[in-house]
């Protein structure tokens, strides 16, 4: 993901204000999609050029914060994007995992910890040494088995064939 510096970020939503581009020109003009330039016209139309100066990345919101904007959303009916602009969380998806809790749990999950997700891969069991060992010993039998068996096989193959060729 391309990471925009401040200067760039107004260039594009002046762009968009004062020049009547759209969204989408304004986002080719600088190398940025249109999806970014919206979140940061948004976001310059609520907290002005401070709004741009927000910093992306991980940030930690308490589950008082979380329940307040996604209450806020919906009582003042605001999409995803215009709660995260008009609370200056600078990406919309932040807004959209709260809401998704909110909606699948309840108010109180927003409240909880990260979860973590799922592990669809099977659980080896740990083995001791000496399990380990004995079952490389098995597969050292069971090969040595099976040698013996695809010889025997053959031999009887072979035996098979000399008798068939006789009569």
């Amino acid at each position: 993901m391309v990471k925009f510096g401040y200067e760039k970020r107004l260039e594009a939503v002046k762009a968009v204000i004062e020049k009547g581009l759209s969204q989408r020109a304004a986002g080719k003009l600088i190398g940025a999609n249109q999806i970014d330039v919206q979140n940061w016209v948004r976001l310059y139309r609520e907290h002005g050029e401070k709004g741009l100066q927000i910093k992306g990345g991980r940030s930690c919101y308490d589950g008082n914060f979380k329940v307040k904007v996604v209450e806020y959303m919906y009582v003042n009916h605001l999409s995803i994007r215009e709660a995260s602009a008009k609370f200056a969380i600078p990406d919309p998806i932040t807004v959209r995992n709260w809401k998704h809790i909110y909606d699948e749990e309840g108010r109180d999950a927003l409240f909880e910890g990260k979860k973590k997700k799922p592990n669809n891969k099977p659980i080896e069991p740990k083995l001791d040494i000496k399990t380990h060992g004995d079952l490389i010993a098995e597969v050292g039998r069971l090969k040595m088995e099976n040698a013996y068996l695809k010889k025997l096989n053959a031999l009887v193959q072979k035996r098979i064939q000399q008798e068939n060729g006789k009569k």
